[in-house]
């Protein structure tokens, strides 16, 4: 859909707007390129430029912003964002982690199923 859009300001004026064409090829290289494979052993992030690995002994826990990916809480400060994991994948990070990440879908999440209006039944 970008490469259309983009297709009739550069077509229409290539010596001047033809690098418009590489926007297309930059969004796909990113959608490509980043990401966050799960695995016993630990997490590895992929971005566009670089490549890092966290064993699980390394993650205190994890945080989710407003806006943006999900960030692993290391255990000697600070945090890491982790690519295109959102709140979706927060379950499979769970059960790989072997529980340094609890489970926020799991039982014993909430504190109370049934609201307390003060009456017997």
């Amino acid at each position: 859909m970008l490469l259309v859009c983009v297709s009739f300001p550069a077509l229409s004026w290539p010596a001047v707007l033809g690098w418009l064409f590489l926007l297309p090829i930059a969004v796909v290289v990113w959608v490509l390129r980043t990401q966050t494979t799960v695995s016993a052993e630990g997490l590895a992030l992929q971005t566009v430029f670089g490549f890092r690995t966290l064993q699980w002994s390394d993650i205190k826990g994890v945080r989710i912003p407003k806006r943006g990916w999900v960030r692993a809480d290391l255990v000697r400060g600070g945090e890491v964002a982790l690519p295109a994991v959102g709140f979706d994948r927060l379950q499979e990070l769970a059960a790989a982690s072997g529980g340094h990440i609890p489970d926020p879908f799991g039982p014993g999440t909430e504190e109370n199923d049934s609201p307390d209006d003060g009456h017997e039944t």
